[in-house]
């Protein structure tokens, strides 16, 4: 399991670890950059002095070898200055050119420790009284001597010490600052967290009420405004349950009631058994064909329908379905009129969804169509369109908004699913139904062509 972590520890150890390596890495970069251009800056220095001092123990001058005096060889930048002496094949001090005897005899008393045995040309030497970069050259007039030249870099060193201890304060201010900063960061961010668990625990709870929580980050508000938005929705769903519940319960006792009136009658002789069992057989029918519509709009809330979406020929599906009511509607004195494109309409549907969308539409229609019903279906480019029409009454203006609400019956309607099955079919597949009254109802439905 993922170990969980408090926001205010987690801010926290961002905050230390990024100053800290910022820090550290600047440190770094100080150092080295020190290192290398005293290296440099020193070493040019020491080649000078070296050969200064061997034209000087040769005996020349500066007009005769082109060589300059100890006191010319100050480094202007680095605040150093230039020295030299003549050590023994033992490290004994022989002769200090030039320089403080201090460090004369404290450069002897290391070579004397550590004696040179050959040239070098730069090398650091930490000593008491300070550093020291040397370069140790064999004495042009002494066989067996040493020519020591060094350079006082103790100063250079010191400055970089303090640098350094600046940085470590800076990087343990940097520390302080952070605490202080992810208290202050996490109480920010834990605050509105708390609030927004508080408000999840209460929709848990059952209570759906809107919560007015406001929060200086946008993305608090946001996660606060989908929050209330799911709460509102659980609320209309919460509706259209109980809603539904009340109106599956009516439609149920209904008929239910009726079969068993006429059940009654039959055991107890009052009613004509045939007549009576004719109005169970109606009532089972639709009782039976309630039930198998809901059954249907259940499985079309499910994530995975059952079936597979394959291209058909819509013109194929609503002439099938014009079939199979043809006797209703020849029964009700209405025809069919079909205004169909002359190439194949396709869309991907399953077939049992095409046949209860385009079949309910029908039915629909022939309940309330006085002569005839106007069927058309064309494509184009974008979508697939379909629409069924009839010429009976329309829908009352006060009705409209409600055709496709489960269970919602307006005048002459049977149960109140057909047409809800025919929009949860509809918006299944990310398409558009709409009604509209021109000279009869209209049914119009829009399937987005995939690209």
């Amino acid at each position: 399991m993922k170990r969980q972590w408090h926001i205010q520890t987690r801010v926290l150890l961002t905050l230390i670890c990024l100053t800290t390596a910022i820090l550290l890495a600047v440190g770094l970069v100080f150092n080295l950059s020190i290192q290398s251009y005293v290296r440099t800056r020193v070493s040019s220095q020491l080649a000078s002095v070296s050969k200064s001092a061997s034209i000087d123990r040769k005996g020349g001058t500066k007009g005769e070898r082109g060589g300059r005096r100890f006191d010319e060889h100050p480094d202007r930048i680095t605040g150093t200055a230039g020295s030299a002496i003549v050590l023994g094949q033992d490290g004994e001090l022989l002769s200090n050119l030039h320089g403080s005897d201090a460090a004369g005899l404290a450069l002897s008393a290391y070579f004397s420790e550590n004696p040179p045995g050959g040239n070098a040309q730069y090398q650091t030497v930490s000593l008491p009284d300070g550093k020291y970069v040397v370069s140790v050259t064999t004495d042009p007039v002494q066989d067996g001597c040493w020519l020591v030249s060094y350079v006082d870099v103790t100063a250079i060193f010191a400055f970089t010490a303090r640098i350094n201890i600046v940085l470590f304060a800076i990087i343990v201010a940097a520390i302080l600052l952070s605490v202080f900063l992810s208290r202050r960061f996490s109480r920010s961010f834990a605050g509105p967290v708390r609030e927004l668990c508080d408000f999840a625990e209460e929709i848990g709870s059952g209570n759906l009420d809107n919560r007015d929580l406001r929060f200086q980050d946008m993305e608090f508000g946001q996660l606060a405004f989908s929050m209330n938005q799911m709460a509102a929705a659980l609320r209309e769903a919460n509706h259209k349950q109980e809603t539904f519940f009340q109106n599956v319960s009516h439609e149920l006792r209904t008929p239910l009631t009726s079969i068993r009136g006429n059940a009654e009658g039959i055991v107890c002789n009052l009613m004509e058994p045939k007549a009576a069992a004719q109005v169970i057989l109606r009532e089972s029918d639709k009782l039976g064909g309630m039930l198998e519509g809901i059954l249907y709009l259940s499985r079309m809330g499910r994530a995975s329908p059952e079936g597979t979406a394959e291209p058909l020929d819509l013109r194929d599906v609503l002439s099938l379905c014009v079939s199979e009511q043809r006797a209703g509607a020849d029964a009700e004195g209405v025809t069919f009129l079909f205004n169909f494109d002359e190439d194949p309409v396709l869309f991907a549907i399953r077939e049992q969804d095409a046949q209860r969308l385009f079949g309910n539409l029908i039915s629909n229609a022939i309940r309330y169509a006085k002569a005839e019903i106007r069927l058309s279906c064309h494509a184009s480019p974008e979508a697939v369109l379909v629409s069924v029409a009839d010429d009976g009454p329309g829908v009352a203006p006060e009705d409209l908004g409600h055709v496709f609400e489960r269970f919602y019956k307006g005048a002459g309607g049977k149960h109140g699913i057909g047409l809800s099955i025919a929009k949860s079919v509809v918006d299944a597949y990310h398409g558009a139904i709409t009604v509209r009254n021109d000279g009869g109802a209209v049914f119009a439905v829009r399937f987005p062509r995939t690209k």
